[in-house]
């Protein structure tokens, strides 16, 4: 490749980024002088926090409930008195014909 060849890839390279890093800046610009009423309502969004509290609330109270169920149910087991297992008699082994 010829350097004239390089040199022309390198520019375009560079004038494609310059261009990018320009676009940015002027949307930053734009955005930060638009003005509050062009901003969705939030009204209905704080709505919408409040309920997905409550529920993440809710949901902690019922896992504690059933933390606190499974400690219990624990705790009986492991203080259950140990008793041999009943030895069912086995049956005969029967031998059927074929």
């Amino acid at each position: 490749m010829s350097p004239q060849v390089f040199d022309i890839i390198i520019a375009c390279i560079v004038a494609v980024v310059f261009l990018m890093v320009v676009r940015t800046v002027a949307r930053l610009i734009e955005n930060r002088h638009r003005s509050p009423a062009a901003l969705p309502e939030l009204g209905h969004l704080h709505e919408r926090l409040a309920r997905i509290e409550q529920i993440v609330e809710t949901t902690a109270l019922e896992v504690e409930r059933s933390a606190e169920a499974n400690r219990f149910v624990a705790k009986l087991l492991a203080e259950r008195p140990v008793v041999a297992p009943l030895r069912v008699p086995s049956a005969e082994r029967v031998i059927t014909p074929h």
